[in-house]
């Protein structure tokens, strides 16, 4: 599912190429970290980003380019030292809320900001000075659209069979537990300390 997700938005939709910079947001997830793993398969660079330094080291590690910790640095002013000023060609968003403003701001001419989740209870502002000064388009995207199209699904299927099989693609998992240990599991699940998926095993 993770690499589905990240395959549909960053390959299929967003034709994400080499040279190219990508900013994923909620780095730390399983969707997040498949999304380093699919964007690398075709030389891109990901621009992750996090809260807090606390998981910086963790996202490098787990093959993140650059990472911003959105609390404690300048989002935009980062994303433009990064891409010596052009901005990031693709965001791969779950967040939502006020921070697509930055976002877009963060963004190269004729970008794409796909949008794949809720996180923030807060809705934004529309940011249309950014959307018209660089030709944005900002996308709702399901995980439904690439399983809905038995031709998408195929495609997906044979870009992460091939990718699994290179090693290219290659699950991360934060921590196993035992199935009588599911409170234990559910609990770290809570803490938002994992960096990939969780497994409880039977």
């Amino acid at each position: 599912m993770k690499y589905i997700t990240a395959w549909g938005a960053l390959i299929d939709q967003a034709k994400l190429t080499a040279g190219d910079f990508v900013i994923v947001t909620a780095a730390s997830s399983s969707v997040g970290i498949a999304s380093f793993q699919v964007a690398h398969s075709v030389d891109a660079k990901v621009i992750a980003t996090t809260r807090t330094a606390a998981k910086r080291q963790a996202l490098l590690d787990a093959g993140a380019d650059y990472v911003i910790a959105t609390a404690e640095e300048d989002l935009v002013a980062q994303v433009m030292e990064i891409t010596r000023g052009k901005g990031a060609r693709v965001v791969f968003d779950s967040i939502g809320g006020p921070a697509v403003e930055q976002l877009a701001n963060a963004m190269a001419k004729r970008g794409i900001l796909l949008e794949y989740g809720a996180l923030s209870p807060d809705t934004g502002p529309f940011p249309q000075f950014a959307v018209l000064a660089k030709s944005l388009t900002l996308k709702g995207y399901l995980y439904n659209e690439i399983i809905d199209d038995d031709a998408t699904l195929d495609r997906a299927k044979a870009f992460i069979s091939h990718g699994l099989e290179s090693g290219r693609l290659d699950p991360l998992i934060s921590r196993t537990f035992p199935f009588d240990q599911i409170q234990e599991a559910t609990r770290f699940l809570e803490s938002n300390e994992q960096l990939g998926k969780i497994v409880v095993t039977l």
